[in-house]
């Protein structure tokens, strides 16, 4: 695999959108335990759901994580009001069989106690590989949760400012709505799993050429999945994810639902608002060279000593 067979996948991955809408798509992980506070298999998860109209937006994390994944919003609110109804209907079938989802950041229980619920070649692999840099990755796969917002990516010189501008706010919006701080936080755990396939540290903004910059990531991460190129890209796991027409935010912890208005209100503000958007990168941009300083700040809960709490506002 060389640059030559991962620039045409990875300028995909950059296309962008043909139009400008503003649409919010929420991917929210929940943590699951039974009536005696054990994981749950998942094929009895998948029973369970069966009968419910949210099993089609269902997925599942290696720990046995539940994730819901919706259908975009046309707006914040809209977003907030879907998710709240959708986490109802779910929550109402699990709980009929003694089955709980929360959305909580970090799973309190030890590692010993959430076994690789899903044993796929590609989760053993990662497994495999993340043990040889340490226990992070464990930790990450089977015992962290997050609320994932997917936002359009326009197209030109506007998606060129989104892409700058959300990696250079994003240490300040994860630091914001933190959940859990220190060494044992979800994004501490993050930092640690494999710098060298995360890039919590600036590098995709080095230079002017996004593609090639993400190009550079993908081959400098240790392969260890089978397949192409693309099947390679999918276990690169940077705090922001090109996806072809939208941007896949990955740094927040897992969120009450009360707050994902908020930071959708938040976050499309930065992409959709032009103003806003220059704003953000003017205040910012001293700091391209600092986000992995920045990214150890947010974790440790002490970034309002180092930059502007308010530049997202």
């Amino acid at each position: 695999m060389d640059a030559q067979e991962l620039r045409p996948i990875v300028s995909g991955l950059f296309a962008g959108s043909s139009t400008r809408t503003t649409r919010v798509g929420v991917e929210q992980e929940l943590l699951v335990a039974d009536a005696a506070g054990r994981t749950v298999p998942v094929p009895r998860l998948r029973a369970l759901l069966a009968g419910c109209p949210l099993a089609a937006y269902v997925a599942y994390e290696p720990g046995g994580q539940l994730e819901l994944n919706l259908p975009p919003s046309d707006s914040p609110a809209s977003a907030e009001v879907q998710l709240r109804v959708s986490l109802r209907d779910v929550r109402d079938h699990l709980e009929r069989a003694g089955v709980r989802i929360t959305a909580d950041p970090v799973d309190p229980r030890p590692e010993r106690e959430v076994p690789l619920r899903l044993r796929s070649p590609r989760y053993a692999a990662m497994q495999r590989h993340f043990d040889t840099i340490g226990p992070a990755g464990r930790r990450m796969m089977r015992r962290t949760a997050s609320t994932q917002l997917c936002l359009d990516w326009w197209p030109g010189q506007a998606g060129a400012e989104q892409w700058r501008a959300l990696h250079l706010v994003a240490p300040f919006l994860a630091a914001r709505y933190a959940r859990s701080t220190g060494p044992e936080s979800r994004l501490a755990t993050w930092l640690a799993v494999d710098p060298a396939r995360t890039a919590f540290d600036g590098r995709l903004l080095a230079g002017d050429d996004p593609v090639s910059a993400y190009v550079d990531l993908a081959l400098g991460a240790t392969r260890f999945v089978d397949g192409g190129p693309a099947d390679h890209l999918t276990t690169l796991f940077p705090p922001v994810r090109p996806r072809g027409r939208y941007l896949e935010v990955r740094f927040l912890d897992a969120q009450p639902t009360s707050a994902v208005g908020e930071i959708a209100a938040t976050l499309g503000g930065i992409l959709y608002d032009a103003e806003r958007r220059h704003r953000v990168l003017r205040r910012l941009k001293p700091m391209a060279g600092r986000l992995d300083e920045l990214w150890a700040a947010a974790a440790a809960g002490d970034l309002a000593d180092h930059g502007p709490s308010e530049v997202a506002a």
